[in-house]
């Protein structure tokens, strides 16, 4: 329940540049979520990556230091904000989550955005289950 394994890594590259080529995207701060919904067999409802681009932060140390922080955020929070809430009915989530953000935030803030961005997500794609 509150792990964050392989198969939920979004790794394909077919996948990535599908999710980046026909995803839709909103903005955040400090976070950029690009999502898409494919016709895919797969074992979890949704497939995350996490990116923290080094043209903002170009020590290693760093990137990795919030890629942590938004990771340990995800998996505490996926359960009860993210995967109850998806539609089963619309196939594999590709799910992208770009720190944008201009400086290191501790771990509350990089929390209490992440559940913010859960929030947006799922209002921004409730209309679209009303039309179905």
């Amino acid at each position: 329940m509150y792990t964050f394994r392989k198969e939920e890594r979004l790794c394909s590259r077919k996948h990535l540049d599908l999710l980046f080529k026909n995803g839709s995207s909103f903005l955040l701060y400090p976070f950029r979520v690009s999502y898409l919904f494919i016709d895919e067999p797969a074992e979890v409802q949704a497939q995350v990556v996490i990116n923290v681009p080094k043209k903002r932060y170009k020590r290693a140390v760093d990137r990795n230091l919030l890629k942590r922080r938004i990771r340990e955020a995800y998996r505490l929070n996926k359960q009860n904000n993210f995967y109850t809430k998806l539609p089963s009915d619309r196939g594999l989530l590709l799910f992208s989550i770009q720190f944008i953000g201009k400086e290191k935030y501790d771990f509350s803030f990089v929390e209490k955005k992440l559940i913010a961005t859960f929030n947006r997500f799922f209002k921004l794609i409730e209309p679209n289950e009303v039309n179905k």
